[in-house]
C-alpha cells in the first residue's frame, strides 16, 4: 500500500522590488545642491539645465517641472534667505557658537556652506551684483538688526567676515588640520573670536568684547 504524499505548502511569490524613486523633496535638495556647486565654478552663463541635472541624477524636464526654468533655479541657489535665517537663528549670547557650528557642520556633513558662494560674485557678471545685493540685504543688514550698541554695521561684516575664514580654509583651502578636529573643539576655538563683534565690551573696555587697555607707565 502507497503512502500518500504529504501535502506541502505552496511558496510565497516573490515579493517584487520596490522601485527606486525619489521623492520630491529629495530630488528638490540634490538639483539645488548641484547647481550651488556649478554656481561655484561656473560662469552663471556656462552653466546648463544638462550639467545641472547630470550632476544631480535627474532629468531636465524635472528641473524645469520644480523651478520653471534656468535663471529661476539660479536664483533660488544665488539667494541667502534660507541659508540665513538658519544662520541667524539662536540667541545673540549664543550666536557666536551656532553660527560657526552651522558652518562647520554644513561642510562636514553636507559638502555645501550657507555664505561661501559670495566669494565667486565675481564669475557671474551682473548676476553676481544681484548676489553681493541678496548678501547685504540677507545677511549682513540682518545681522546688524540683531546686535546693540555701537558700531553694529561695522561688527557685524567683521562677524561675517571672520565666518567666512572658517568656511574659506575648510572648504576651499581644505586645510588639514581644521578637517581634521572634531566639530565641538572647532567651536570651542573660533567662536569666541566671532562672538567678541556681536556682543558689545563693557564701557572702558577696548573694542567689542575686548580687554581693558593695559595701563600706561608713569615716566
Amino acid at each position: 500500500m502507497s503512502t500518500p504524499p504529504t501535502p506541502t505548502t505552496p511558496a510565497a511569490p516573490p515579493v517584487p522590488a520596490a522601485p527606486v524613486r525619489r521623492d520630491a523633496e529629495a530630488s528638490r535638495a540634490a538639483i539645488l545642491r548641484a547647481a550651488r556647486h556649478l554656481l561655484a565654478r561656473h560662469a552663471h552663463a556656462d552653466i546648463t539645465l544638462k550639467a545641472v541635472a547630470e550632476r544631480a541624477g535627474v532629468s531636465p524636464p524635472l528641473i524645469l517641472k520644480y523651478f520653471g526654468n534656468k535663471d529661476a533655479l539660479l536664483a533660488r541657489v544665488m539667494s541667502f534667505e534660507t541659508d540665513a535665517a538658519a544662520l541667524l537663528d539662536a540667541p545673540l549670547e549664543d550666536l557666536g557658537r551656532h553660527m560657526v557650528r552651522q558652518v562647520v557642520v554644513s561642510q562636514s556633513e553636507h559638502g555645501t556652506d550657507p555664505l561661501l558662494r559670495i566669494v565667486f560674485a565675481p564669475l557671474h557678471g551682473a548676476q553676481g551684483d544681484m548676489m553681493r545685493a541678496d548678501f547685504r540685504a540677507q545677511v549682513t543688514e540682518r545681522l546688524t538688526e540683531r546686535l546693540t550698541g555701537p558700531d553694529a554695521g561695522l561688527r557685524a561684516e567683521l562677524a561675517v567676515g571672520a565666518l567666512l575664514g572658517i568656511g574659506v580654509m575648510y572648504g576651499l583651502a581644505r586645510g588639514t588640520h581644521v578637517r581634521s578636529t572634531a566639530v565641538d573643539v572647532l567651536v570651542d576655538r573660533y567662536a569666541p573670536a566671532l562672538q567678541a563683534h556681536l556682543t558689545p565690551g563693557p564701557a572702558g573696555t577696548g573694542g567689542p568684547g575686548g580687554a581693558d587697555p593695559a595701563p600706561g607707565r608713569d615716566g
